[in-house]
């Protein structure tokens, strides 16, 4: 029999962090509950678990929640993270999804829309295991995939084949770059990408998605410092043009 999902929660607040626990164990996960960002470092790149989430709050005793994220994918470890940021800060929520985050939620939350949130980042983790499971040829999984200069992004199994590499990608990049391949040489504006991807609508620099845009430049141009394909409308945004 399938272990049930396994949640990690990163959370110092003692009533919130039980809370959590207590209402995921509730749906059917398996939890694991770190209240101090260094030893939570130290269990997620380290343990022999199967990790299927991370709940990650931004403000932490020792690493940060932003430390954290930056460190699983320095490591190339792709588990999703849903990062839980302070209502007050939208340049939190730009942060944590620079540093690989594939979710936010701004506190106080409601406790179902994290519950759903969290259900659909396990999604997301059990379509990229069946995508990637070769051993079961009898089950045949449907390709999701957008092909242009010799690349692959393959959004189902969240990763973007290229000549001489493959690289994972984190639900918010996988995210970006279907938004901008289906609207192939359309403007695209970080007002509509900040609102219509990342689900951010404060009053927010919308120039702090320029850093997102170069990382996504590194995986799909020849070039990165020339690019070609994910090209930059002064003052606007962006447009993707998949034959220059």
């Amino acid at each position: 029999m399938n272990e049930s999902p396994l949640v990690v929660v990163v959370e110092d607040e003692e009533h919130l962090a039980q809370g959590l626990i207590f209402n995921l164990q509730a749906e059917g996960y398996r939890t694991h509950l770190e209240v101090d960002g260094d030893a939570a470092l130290e269990y997620l790149l380290h343990t022999a678990d199967m990790i299927d989430a991370v709940v990650l709050d931004c403000m932490l005793p020792g690493a940060d929640g932003f430390a954290i994220a930056r460190a699983l994918r320095e490591a190339k470890r792709y588990t999703p993270v849903l990062m839980l940021t302070a209502r007050s800060r939208p340049e939190d929520i730009l942060e944590g999804l620079d540093a690989g985050a594939d979710d936010y939620l701004p506190k106080p939350f409601d406790l179902g829309i994290l519950l759903m949130r969290v259900k659909s980042l396990l999604r997301r983790t059990a379509w990229h295991r069946t995508a990637t499971q070769a051993d079961h040829p009898a089950q045949p999984v449907l390709a999701d995939e957008y092909a242009f200069n010799h690349r692959t992004i393959r959004f189902d199994a969240l990763e973007l084949i290229a000549p001489n590499r493959t690289t994972n990608l984190t639900v918010m990049e996988a995210d970006l770059l279907r938004y901008l391949t289906e609207r192939e040489g359309q403007i695209v504006s970080r007002k509509d990408i900040l609102e219509q991807v990342w689900r951010v609508h404060e009053d927010t620099d919308t120039r702090a998605i320029d850093n997102f845009v170069v990382r996504l430049r590194r995986y799909i141009e020849d070039d990165p410092a020339n690019p070609q394909h994910l090209v930059t409308v002064r003052g606007i945004g962006y447009r993707f043009i998949a034959n220059p």
